[in-house]
């Protein structure tokens, strides 16, 4: 691999976990709960890589009033016990996360509690080492570069010397924007032509991504 890239950045959801179908059957569920019927292809381009919350914020515009406690514990669970039944890595990605000789980290827009869960579910977590990053901790998630850019600047890597690997327009737009090369994963959630861009690479098997990092 090339000397030149010092650290792999890691989105969470439909890079390293199967969680984008699982999260876009259960927003249509609960949308349709309160009255608002969308497809999965306007469920993904509305939600898919935008910061939490965004759907909750949807539903309470749509209603006129703030969602209860309740009810938001109650779309929690649903989510969780079809992560703890379903979820499952990406295909391909944990015998690549062993070939990866650079630093890597996780960049993720998910809290820092539901990130670190999802990885241990799927056995991920130990390969991170701690290295996550929510957009939590800084002042703009994604789409701005304020997530990645925090992430490099921890790991202290320049971000020239970075490589993302995305699977949403938000998150690619905020990789361009922090000066990253981006390798975007066609996980069938996008459409190809909603990635493509400078600096951008689109692949579809992720037991190409150490091929791909190297340039």
């Amino acid at each position: 691999m090339s000397d030149s890239v010092d650290l792999v950045i890691f989105d969470c959801d439909g890079v390293l976990v199967d969680s984008e179908r699982l999260a876009v059957d259960i927003d249509r569920q609960i949308l349709a709960e309160f009255g608002l019927y969308m497809s999965p292809e306007e469920v993904v381009k509305r939600f898919m890589g935008q910061m939490e919350g965004m759907r909750d914020l949807t539903i309470e515009e749509h209603i006129g009033r703030g969602l209860t406690a309740e009810e938001r514990r109650s779309m929690d669970l649903m989510f969780e016990q079809l992560c703890v039944s379903d979820l499952r890595p990406v295909d391909g990605i944990a015998e690549v996360l062993e070939g990866i000789t650079q630093e890597v980290c996780v960049a993720s827009n998910s809290r820092p509690d539901g990130l670190r869960w999802k990885l241990e579910l799927c056995g991920l977590l130990d390969r991170f080492d701690g290295n996550l990053f929510s957009a939590a901790q800084v002042q703009q998630g994604k789409p701005a570069p304020d997530l990645f850019l925090f992430a490099a600047e921890t790991m202290g890597v320049e971000p020239a010397q970075c490589v993302v690997v995305e699977d949403s327009p938000s998150g690619v737009q905020a990789a361009r924007a922090a000066g990253m090369r981006v390798l975007a994963y066609l996980g069938g959630m996008v459409a190809p032509e909603v990635l493509e861009g400078a600096g951008t690479v689109l692949f579809d098997d992720m037991r190409a991504l150490p091929q791909l990092i190297a340039g």
